[in-house]
């Protein structure tokens, strides 16, 4: 039951989030708050991130918008793989049963997009889609990793006499 409630729990916020304007889920204040030295400024003014058409970057935003572009950004990532962790976790032992959580993960990060462009001020953009994919594949990869792991057998030390 715990697992059902984990993905009706991150359905539910990723469609409060994406029902919220620009301005309701900005972040700026509370970083200006927390880092009013810009810590690694300068290593961040090195980054640029190409993103819809232009180039995002310190020099572009500012500190504080590009600090928030990266964890909006590194929130799409989590949360879809926490997404599909949950998609996983509800999913019967099936052969595709990776492939199936994928791509309900995908429709999801679409459907969430579409839901995005009905709220003022926001705008649906495909490469969120891709963000949000990935943060699926590396989830799945990552429950896959750890499963083979814990059914690998234990290998015996062997002694020295």
């Amino acid at each position: 039951m715990k697992k059902y409630l984990f993905l009706l729990l991150i359905v539910a916020l990723l469609f409060l989030s994406s029902g919220q304007t620009y301005e309701q889920q900005s972040l700026i204040p509370k970083l200006k708050e927390w880092l009013p030295d810009r810590p690694l400024e300068g290593l961040l003014s090195t980054l640029q991130v190409p993103y819809w058409g232009r180039t995002i970057s310190v020099e572009s935003k500012g500190y504080y918008h590009f600090i928030e572009f990266l964890i909006r950004k590194g929130a799409h990532i989590v949360s879809f793989g926490a997404l599909a962790a949950a998609i996983f976790a509800v999913l019967p032992k099936i052969r595709f049963r990776y492939l199936l959580a994928f791509a309900l993960t995908v429709i999801a990060a679409v459907l969430d997009e579409y839901h995005q462009s009905l709220t003022g001020g926001r705008t649906p953009y495909l490469g969120d889609v891709a963000l949000d994919a990935f943060g699926a594949a590396l989830a799945l990869s990552l429950i896959a990793l750890l499963l083979k792991r814990n059914k690998m057998p234990k290998q015996k030390t062997a002694g020295i006499s």
